[in-house]
């Protein structure tokens, strides 16, 4: 089975991807770009996931091509408390989008609920409005404790923990218990400025 896996620099995100492959997955990572630093650490976690399975070569998206314009048109009209929102609405969206070039059947994420603003229910439910296959969130009941405990017995709990620039579009105040109906509202918006 086939599957492409959203993959940052931190933590959750390569315990999901580990545990997936135990599953049997082939995966393909996507990572969104924001600096060397992080680009860095992605290929580093990618060597010692690769050890438990079929782990393809990690797919790059430059977040400041593919994402920054939403996140300006968003200030623009006075949104920009969605950008976190958005963030990851996009990024399912892109990997959705890989994921039909290459014949896969899921999207894999590491998202533990509740832990971030993107993480809530609420939130979740907006961003799995971003594919039409199946999204696989093998961490969703499990506490950063269990996270981390397996994360350093596989091997890459010291490469996610190095320092690293903090993410550029990061808000103070983001949306954490989003509508579905204002989100559509706003995507609509940003449509028809032609962002999308």
């Amino acid at each position: 089975m086939k599957a492409v896996a959203l993959l940052s620099s931190g933590i959750d995100s390569p315990v999901a991807i580990y545990l997936m492959l135990r599953r049997g997955f082939e995966i393909t990572p996507v990572h969104f770009r924001q600096s060397p630093k992080k680009e860095s650490k992605v290929f580093e976690l990618w060597e010692v996931l690769g050890r438990y399975g079929r782990l393809n070569e990690p797919v790059i998206v430059d977040s400041y091509e593919e994402q920054a314009p939403v996140f300006s048109k968003l200030a623009e009209i006075g949104k920009a408390k969605w950008t976190c929102l958005f963030c990851k609405w996009t990024m399912v969206r892109k990997a959705c989008k890989i994921g039909h070039e290459i014949g896969a059947k899921a999207i894999i994420t590491g998202d533990s609920l509740g832990q971030v603003a993107s993480q809530t229910l609420d939130n979740l439910l907006i961003i799995s409005t971003a594919s039409d296959l199946p999204i696989l969130r093998p961490l969703i009941g499990r506490d950063k404790e269990e996270i981390v405990s397996i994360a350093k017995e596989i091997g890459t709990f010291e490469i996610s923990i190095e320092p690293e620039e903090p993410c550029p579009f990061v808000l103070r105040r983001p949306v954490v218990r989003g509508s579905l109906g204002e989100f559509e509202r706003i995507k609509g918006r940003l449509v028809k400025e032609g962002v999308f």
